[in-house]
């Protein structure tokens, strides 16, 4: 898509009796399918070191609209503050929004970080919302107990296993009882399978799961090289059966960024990013963008 002229606008919409308040950039020209950014939290719209304002700025300027906004009881929106697990509604809302205040804008993206990427699948597995056709999910976040401590075990304890420096330290007794008390237990923690489930009502794990199974249209997959959320979520996703067959399903696109965090904070990676999700856009999207 050709640079175009964009303009910016706060929106304050309803969710529930709660108001939220949002950023709407409209391209003078606004494709078919607009973005909506989901915050990971805690935090706010703007997004750590501005990287949402950044990020929709980018696509607006290519001519997808975008909306970014607060959920409730965040930033400058009411209510009482919630997890990334009660907030399908604030998504349907400004999936409302989006679309009503852009009516050339059909279909949908929803683009999230962490435990945002985690509300997005969760809110197409609830709500099954024929309007979102793309997931653009960055670091997913599916943390448990035992997820955490497989994840440790592999790649920080069995590294420090391997050091000379850190036997010495055991034999100089600069490493400590209470330090093989903590592996041992990281050790027990990830190998265990989880407290069976008693309840219908299945974790946001298993919802992810089923959603990224079940979800009818395209995925983009960015996982960054040097991120604990990042090696979970390829840890749970290669363990879980729940999630078997992951890797395969269709309209799937996998990106691995060597050497960035967790937030792609350098410029040089968030810049990456906004290249990876407009080439994706454009690519995968494009006939319905027209």
């Amino acid at each position: 898509m050709a640079a175009t002229m964009t303009h910016e606008e706060a929106l304050v919409f309803d969710c529930d009796g709660e108001q939220l308040v949002g950023v709407l950039a409209r391209p003078a020209q606004p494709a078919q399918v607009g973005v909506l950014i989901i915050v990971g939290g805690p935090q706010t719209r703007v997004g750590s070191h501005r990287q949402f304002v950044l990020l929709a700025r980018a696509l607006a300027g290519v001519g997808y609209a975008v909306l970014w906004f607060d959920y409730r009881g965040m930033g400058d929106s009411s209510g009482a503050q919630r997890n990334f697990e009660s907030v399908s509604d604030d998504i349907a809302a400004a999936t409302d929004q989006l679309c009503a205040r852009v009516p050339t804008v059909q279909r949908v993206v929803l683009w999230g970080l962490c435990d945002a990427a985690s509300a997005a699948l969760m809110y197409c597995h609830q709500a099954a919302d024929a309007r979102v056709t793309g997931l653009c999910l960055l670091n997913p976040w599916v943390r448990s107990e035992a997820s955490l401590a497989k994840t440790q075990v592999k790649h920080y304890y069995t590294q420090r296993l391997l050091q000379k420096e850190f036997w010495l330290k055991l034999v100089s007794g600069r490493v400590g009882l209470q330090a093989l008390q903590e592996l041992w237990q990281k050790l027990r923690l990830s190998t265990d399978s989880g407290a069976v489930q008693t309840s219908k009502t299945l974790s946001f794990q298993q919802q992810m799961a089923q959603s990224w199974k079940g979800f009818p249209g395209k995925i983009m997959l960015i996982l960054s090289g040097d991120d604990y959320t990042a090696k979970e979520f390829l840890e749970t996703a290669a363990s879980d059966p729940a999630w078997q067959g992951w890797q395969t399903r269709a309209g799937l696109t996998r990106h691995d960024i060597a050497d960035v965090d967790h937030t792609f904070s350098s410029a040089a990676a968030r810049q990456q990013v906004e290249r990876l999700t407009l080439a994706w856009l454009d690519q995968q999207l494009g006939s319905e963008s027209n």
